[in-house]
């Protein structure tokens, strides 16, 4: 880094500690809504202020944050309604477009420290999101995940379904704890929604540059909407994208990875008559990611997170992945009489691949060659169709009530090669998945009203699934190699979940609220797809059930410029769906945990005495132990005399009753503060947001070694200048500012598959700067 940028960015610090910074508050211009006067805003409101929502609904999508209403109050459609976001009863953050914006997040894991309770783990091969300490494993590829995403409403089980979803959004709405009679599909432990920016009412454009001067490489985005007639409004984005790494390949001398993106999106409005209106939206990627984030250290030390990796040219082609996907959907909302018949269709399609080698520099620093790698092609596609009736507002009773359908095919090939002199192995291992699937669901939610104050929510989905799937594998040459080869399956699943929920909640004035939830949520069973060996009595895995007791409190104070919400919460997780990754076999083991409990304290302070100046604080504290887990893989801290490896029988008898479950800190939090300040006709916006954890193990054998992530805090900073209609801007946007190394998960390459064993860390970006400029028209 030059000095004069050194200089430049030791100014916007200062001036930023001094302004402050938006962390994850209230969207206050959400859904195209103008702030009411007087009210309080901060230009990259964040949104760990709006802590307390629930999952919901506006036509789009099953969650809205409209806008601010007078004193502060912010108005939401969560449960169906319009509601304040302070009368909603469920625990959850807002993270507003304008954070996202305002800090270049591209996915979920650039935001994870904004967001007490969630982690996002980090692989080369699929990220997964844990919240409240639960998340499906990514190592089994064909895993619905705990945690589900909607985007605009539609259901995206998998990653590559959205691998860069933060672009052009009004708001992504993270919902803690099982969702399963409101949301339904696949959401024991959360949900989060993505609410993509839509046509506007008037004529409006954009377009942002971003320079990365650690990343090297550009970031374009922008944007042109506005009306076509008196009832017809277009938007068109568009993403760009061209980013190196952070990690130096020795062997090529190029820093890895290379990002390149492009990306298109295209939404349109139309509203033919007074009650019907309707929405779609068609988006267009292609992502190329050339290198990988593994890099060793040693095995039995405490992790040494380095940035240098070697690599060289395999037998499978070059590292990385692609990635080609179509999301689209269109909804409807009719009036009918009092009440409202929505439709949201939807249609998701990617082509992917996943390639990757493991760093071939062993901790004393010799080149060793490659001896285990492996890709992983997928095809996917993916039909749904939702309807639901809502009844209108202001009597005793309001209730809501749907049907929703989807189908899916999905295809996954496993290449696992080796290369291992030592033993004289050499070959190429196959193996092919495929799944078909289908889901319906019924379900509905009532209010009463018995008394002014009281209200009782009543909630239930039922859900049927069916599941056809076949996995086989072959050698395509070389000798029999350490893993099994006789991959074969082929079996059936049918299976009905009932997902109820019951809220009591209670107004003790209009700006104090207490509430008390029993909600459960299910995910569907399913089958093993890239584990070796795998028979039809291994194949399938059983649904996971969870259940949630969580009650709350929600303040307003000083005419809404101060908001204070806590609540307490105990999860509990039963057939906990597992993947254990056993050094001594070379593969996972696929299967269900007994059950695990998290119980912990949820809390967000936000203060904000004006337009130019607020504050928002939040965090929480998990404890998350496994109740029963018979059969579990041994952990690294466990005597051989306890579990040994190598010995089915040591396994099968092996309990983890009482282990704190691994990718969890106990305690989480950031702290967020936002200033202003006017300069005749410009202004000075400052934002910082501080996001930390504490330490956690990141390996799935919980070494205290190689698989443990001590704990950090990690600074944000952006100093911008702009005109005060923001015609123009011009931003430095600094991220992990600590240049804190982190690393998202960890595992032991053991011999004989390395002719010296060693740990593979997955590293996190290091501190990286950057330049912003942008137009609006």
């Amino acid at each position: 880094m030059t000095h004069k940028l050194r200089c430049l960015l030791a100014a916007s610090t200062a001036a930023a500690l001094v302004l402050g910074t938006p962390a994850l508050a209230q969207d206050t211009m959400a859904s195209g809504a103008d702030p009411q006067p007087g009210t309080p805003q901060s230009p990259a409101s964040g949104a760990t202020a709006a802590t307390q929502a629930a999952p919901a609904t506006d036509s789009a999508s099953p969650a809205s944050v409209d806008s601010i209403g007078t004193g502060g109050d912010i108005v939401v459609t969560a449960q169906r309604r319009e509601q304040r976001l302070q009368d909603v009863p469920i625990s959850m953050e807002v993270v507003t477009g304008e954070t996202i914006d305002a800090f270049q997040a591209t996915d979920f894991k650039a935001v994870q420290n904004y967001v007490p309770n969630v982690f996002v783990q980090q692989t080369n091969g699929n990220d997964t999101i844990y919240i409240r300490g639960f998340g499906s494993p990514p190592q089994n590829f064909s895993f619905d995940q705990a945690v589900s995403v909607y985007v605009d409403g539609v259901y995206a089980g998998r990653v590559r379904q959205a691998l860069n979803p933060f672009f052009d959004v009004a708001r992504v709405e993270v919902l803690r704890g099982p969702q399963g009679a409101l949301y339904g599909k696949n959401t024991p432990a959360g949900a989060v929604s993505v609410v993509s920016a839509g046509p506007t009412k008037e004529f409006e454009g954009s377009v942002t540059g971003v320079y990365n001067f650690d990343l090297r490489g550009i970031d374009l985005t922008g944007y042109v909407s506005g009306p076509l007639s008196d009832n017809f409004g277009l938007r068109v984005a568009a993403r760009i994208q061209d980013q190196d790494g952070y990690i130096r390949n020795q062997f090529s001398s190029k820093d890895e990875p290379n990002n390149q993106l492009q990306l298109f999106r295209v939404s349109a409005r139309w509203e033919p008559a007074d009650n019907v209106d309707i929405s779609g939206k068609l988006e267009l990627t292609n992502q190329e990611r050339s290198g990988g984030l593994g890099v060793s250290s040693p095995a039995n030390t405490r992790q040494q997170v380095k940035l240098t990796r070697y690599i060289d040219n395999g037998p499978l082609g070059d590292e990385g992945s692609s990635n080609r996907s179509v999301l689209g959907s269109v909804t409807a909302n009719v009036g009918i009489g009092d009440h409202t018949l929505t439709s949201i269709t939807g249609y998701s399609w990617f082509n992917g691949s996943v390639t990757n080698y493991f760093d071939q520099e062993t901790p004393s620093g010799a080149i060793t060659p490659s001896s285990t790698y492996n890709s992983y092609p997928e095809r996917f596609r993916q039909f749904s169709q939702e309807v639901r009736l809502l009844s209108p507002t202001g009597g005793t009773l309001e209730y809501v009530v749907g049907a929703y359908y989807d189908t899916s095919r999905y295809n996954l090939t496993q290449l696992g090669g080796f290369n291992i002199a030592s033993l004289n192995y050499f070959g190429l291992m196959e193996t092919n998945f495929r799944q078909k699937a289908r889901s319906i669901s019924v379900f509905g939610q009532a209010t009463l009203r018995p008394f002014d104050g009281l209200r009782v929510i009543g909630s239930l989905r039922y859900t049927n699934t069916h599941k056809d799937g076949t996995f086989g594998g072959r050698l395509r040459y070389g000798p029999y190699a350490l893993r099994p080869v006789n991959t074969t399956a082929d079996r059936s699943i049918s299976e009905g979940l009932t997902d109820p929920s019951v809220t009591l909640q209670y107004d003790i004035t209009r700006d104090l609220m207490v509430y008390a939830v029993y909600g459960r949520g299910s995910k569907s069973g399913g089958f093993v797809s890239n584990t070796y060996g795998t028979t039809n009595a291994t194949f399938v895995y059983l649904p996971e059930r969870s259940r949630n007791w969580e009650a709350g409190v929600k303040a307003t104070l000083a005419d809404g410029r101060v908001s204070a919400n806590v609540s307490l919460y105990d999860t509990k997780f039963t057939d906990l769906q597992s993947s254990v990754y056993n050094p001594v076999i070379s593969t996972y083991q696929v299967g269900n945990a007994a059950a695990a409990t998290s119980r912990g304290i949820e809390g967000s302070l936000r203060i904000a005495p004006s337009r130019y100046f607020d504050i928002t604080a939040s965090g929480a504290y998990q404890d998350v132990k496994y109740d029963d887990y018979p059969g579990a893989a041994c952990l690294a801290t466990q005597p051989i005399t306890v579990c040994n490896p190598a010995s089915p029988a040591s396994i099968q008898a092996n309990n983890l009753r009482g282990v704190r479950l691994p990718y969890t800190s106990k305690f989480t939090g950031n702290v967020a503060v936002h200033g202003r300040v006017d300069i005749a006709d410009y202004k000075i916006d400052g934002n910082a947001i501080v996001g930390g954890r504490s330490g956690f193990f990141n390996s799935d054998n919980q070494s205290p070694l190689y698989g443990y992530q001590s704990g950090f805090a990690k600074l944000d900073l952006r100093l911008q200048f702009a005109p005060q209609d923001e015609r123009w801007h011009v931003a430095l946007v600094g991220r992990n500012l600590t240049d804190k190394l982190t690393t998202g998960s960890a595992f032991l390459l053991p011999a004989p598959i390395t002719a010296v064993p060693r740990a593979i860390l997955f590293v996190e970006p290091p501190r990286n700067i950057a330049i912003e400029a942008g137009v609006k028209f």
